[in-house]
This record gives structure tokens, C-alpha cells and sequence, in this order.
């Protein structure tokens, strides 16, 4: 996504995520933010009367709904769709960008839970519906996909709780292999819920 295609304040929302997700949220300045985005200086108490928390908590949610609608558009490009494949599509997309522009970033739900959800209650409840608007489109995939609604909930939580520890440990470990790992032998066992249900 390029930032020229935002307004000012959608630019700010989509950089104050891409530097969580780099820094965390205690190392973002609103400064900062203001600058990734080009926006005019006063931006953020014209835009975001709440200040740092309304911005994070903006920003998270985009991320949720961005992160949801990749998993929309994973299945919707894939010619025989399986739960291994879309697990693999939500991981390759990491492989990708560590290949391309090293680890420096990570999840920016994970960021923001480790420096602010327990400090900052408003922030849990802005958390809660980013992981609500990614799961979501995981959950009705896998439901369209053929595993059983009483499982479909919780294997979405497990396919994205498995990723985001392999990206955590790719970081830590400035390497791919965790990624190929839960991808590597996660993936088989998801099919076997669509076989369950025959």
C-alpha cells in the first residue's frame, strides 16, 4: 500500500502501525508518526482529540482488518483451497518480507499487547476486535472449507497463535526456520479436520 493513495489522517493511522510493529508502542512518538506520514504539524490533535491512545488504538484495528483481509484474498486467489494452503499463504507472506527487508518487524498486535494491554485498558478492547476482524475471515474459511463449526474457532485460533509465535521466534532468532517449521508440520495436521467431518 502506498501512503500517497491515504488522506493525512488514514497515512497516520497506516504509520503509527508500520512503526509499532518496528518499535513497539512505548518507542513511538506521536512526532514520529506524524513524520513517517508527511502530515502537517498540529495533525494529531485535529485528527485524534485523544491523542497517542486514540491513534494506537486506530492503528491496531487497521491492522486487524488488514490482516483479515489478506486471509480473504489468499482464499479467494487459490484454485483448490485447504486449510494447509491457507495456513501456508498466512506464513509465506512473512517469509517473504523477512527474505526482503530483513526482521526488523514484526505483528503490531503483538507489540501492542506486550507494551500496553495490561496499562492501558481501552487498548484491550481496540486488541480485542483487531484479533476479532483477522480471525473472523479465518473461521468462516476454514468453516467454508469443510471443518466442522464446533472446531473451525479453534483451529483459527490455533493457525493464528502458531504464527504468531513463529514470527516472535524468526525475530529472536533472525532466521526463517521457525516459519518453514510451523508451516512444515502444522499444515498436514489442519487438513485432517476437513476429514474428520466425512
Amino acid at each position: 500500500m502506498s501512503q500517497g493513495e491515504l488522506r493525512p489522517r488514514d497515512r497516520m493511522v497506516f504509520s503509527a502501525a508500520q512503526l509499532i510493529r518496528r518499535e513497539g508502542v512505548n518507542a513511538t512518538g506521536v512526532r514520529d508518526v506524524v513524520a513517517h506520514a508527511g502530515a502537517p504539524r498540529g495533525s494529531v490533535q485535529h485528527y485524534f482529540p485523544g491523542g497517542k491512545e486514540q491513534l494506537v488504538g486506530e492503528a491496531v484495528e487497521w491492522a486487524g482488518r488488514y490482516a483479515g483481509g489478506r486471509v480473504q484474498r489468499f482464499l479467494a486467489g487459490m484454485s483448490a483451497p485447504t486449510p494447509s494452503k491457507l495456513f501456508a499463504a498466512m506464513v509465506r507472506q512473512w517469509i517473504e518480507e523477512y527474505r526482503r527487508d530483513g526482521f526488523a518487524a514484526g505483528c503490531p498486535l503483538a507489540a501492542t499487547t506486550v507494551d500496553w494491554a495490561e496499562s492501558t485498558p481501552a487498548i484491550r478492547e481496540h486488541l480485542a476486535r483487531s484479533l476479532d476482524a483477522w480471525r473472523r475471515p479465518v473461521l468462516v474459511g476454514l468453516t467454508e472449507l469443510g471443518v466442522p463449526g464446533r472446531k473451525a474457532t479453534a483451529v483459527a485460533t490455533l493457525m493464528i497463535s502458531a504464527l504468531e509465535g513463529a514470527i516472535l521466534l524468526a525475530r529472536v532468532e533472525q532466521d526463517l526456520g521457525p516459519l518453514f517449521a510451523v508451516m512444515r508440520e502444522l499444515g498436514p495436521h489442519l487438513d485432517t479436520y476437513v476429514a474428520d467431518r466425512a
